[in-house]
Order: structure tokens, then sequence, then C-alpha cells
């Protein structure tokens, strides 16, 4: 499917559901309408808001406060849960004892840790950060370390026999192995620093996306929290398109191609990737 053709389904999609919501705000049953604006608002409403705090400017402060939350949280939880992950991964007497303790981290709600952040880092950037840092680092963690450990071990040993040293192997062997496993997660950590930034705004703050949804919530403005949640969709979309740029320029080498066996007999899927699903599937059939 090319990128245009899925682009209109994609925008089409948008436009059902906002048309959908437009119907049922507008649409009267017994004097009733199906959706009371009051409660849901309209697209309409909305729409103006965001224009609004876009043309007189309110807005960008906020949103310069949320993206540099964001933008750190991400940045320091993902550079902490490659490392970690990696050093599990080739440590498996490390992971082997820290492996309940990071159980443990891992199940603590957020939201119980929010407000002791605040009291320990204050109700600035940092608390933001940290909180968001708490959410992506196991994200990535989880999925780095289990990148390390689907490593192929035919592939490993026969590397190990064509004398690679330690820092090859990590380069040639285990890093391609946990480059697919780590952008997947890069995906889904863009979203959770977003919510680390916005829960910490809204639980205690003075600028931000949060704080401009919770004085929204507390007027009865609907409209305005609405147009909130439409402004941080829109904000994770734009971070998540630019981690999908570098994840093509890195991930270039994994892309399949076709070749045919020698003895034509059969058409084969060669992927660069060590621990390719082909890969593992040849080894199973040696």
């Amino acid at each position: 499917m090319s990128r245009i053709k899925l682009l209109f389904f994609q925008l089409l999609v948008a436009v059902v559901a906002i048309g959908l919501w437009h119907l049922l705000t507008t649409v009267t049953e017994d004097g009733d309408k199906l959706l009371p604006p009051f409660f849901f608002s309209t697209p309409e409403a909305v729409a103006s808001r965001i224009v609004k705090w876009f043309s007189e400017g309110t807005i960008w402060r906020h949103l310069g406060i949320t993206l540099t939350e964001s933008v750190l949280a991400f940045v320091i939880g993902s550079v902490a849960g490659v490392l970690v992950g990696f050093w599990f991964g080739r440590r498996p007497f490390v992971a082997a004892v820290f492996d309940p303790y990071v159980k443990m981290a891992n199940a603590l709600p957020r939201i119980v840790l929010a407000p002791i952040f605040a009291l320990w880092f204050g109700l600035g950037i940092t608390s933001k950060v940290v909180l968001g840092v708490t959410l992506v680092f196991f994200v990535v963690f989880f999925n780095v370390y289990q990148g390390i450990k689907e490593v192929s071990p035919t592939v490993l040993a026969n590397a190990k026999m064509l004398g690679m040293s330690e820092r090859q192997l990590l380069r040639h062997v285990y890093w391609p192995s946990a480059l697919a496993w780590m952008f997947s997660s890069l995906h889904t950590s863009v979203g959770f620093a977003v919510v680390g930034a916005v829960v910490g705004e809204y639980l205690g703050s003075a600028a931000g996306l949060g704080y401009l949804i919770l004085q929204a919530e507390g007027s009865l403005d609907v409209a305005g929290v609405f147009a909130g949640i439409v402004v941080l969709a829109a904000f994770v979309i734009l971070i998540d398109g630019l981690v999908t740029l570098v994840e093509r320029r890195l991930l270039v080498w994994q892309r399949s191609r076709r070749i045919r066996e020698p003895d034509n007999r059969f058409l084969i899927d060669i992927c660069d990737g060590p621990t390719s699903p082909t890969n593992r599937e040849r080894e199973r059939a040696m």
C-alpha cells in the first residue's frame, strides 16, 4: 500500500470520528441531544479554542515546558534503559541477582510516586522528568534485554569462532539484534514520556499542558479539556514521527531482499538481522 493511500485512510478515520462526534452533539431525541455539549463539547468549540490558544500565543509557553520535560524524560529513560538492558543481557548473573528488584520497581504505581517526587524534587521540571523516566526506562530496558537474549546461538558461536572481540560482538551481533526491539519500545516510550510530564503537571505545576487541562477542568470548561487532549495527541504523533525517521535511517540494513537459491528450487527471504525469523527457521531445519 502506498503512503498516500495509507494517509488517506488514516485521515478518513479521523474525519468519520469527528463527523460522528458532531452528529451526536447536534441531533436531538425527545428534545434532548444524544451527547449533551455541556459534557462532551463540540468539534467546533474545541477547534475554536485551539485556534484561539495559538493565535493569542498563550499555549506556546505551556507547550514548550511540556516538550522540554517529555524530551528529557524520553532521552534519559531511553539511554538508561538501553545501557542497563545491554548490561543485564551480557551478564546473566547480574540479571538474576537484580531480577526480583527490577520487577518490584516496575510494579510500583507511578501515580503514587508522583507526590513523592514532588516532595523530593519540588514542583519544578525535575519532578516531572523523574516521573517520566520511571515510565520510559522499564519499557526500553525489558525490550533491549529481550533483544540481547534473542541473539542466535549459532551466529554467536560462529562469530566467536572467527575470533571476534567483545567490542566486535557488541557492534556486529548484539547491537543489530537489540536494535529492532529497542525502536519498538521507543515508539511506546514516546507516549509514556508525555504521560509522565502531564501527570506531574496535573498533580502540581504552574505551567504546562497538564496545568492547562487542570485549569480548564476546574472551571468546567469541557472544550478546553478536549482542546488540551487534542494538542497532546498531535504532540505525541509529531515526536513519534521523528523516532520513525531515525528508525528508518538506522534499520536500513534490515530491509529484506529476495534471492534465488543456486539449485533454483525455491525463493527465500534474507534479512540481514542475525535473529530474523527466516534465519531462526533455517537453523532449526539444519
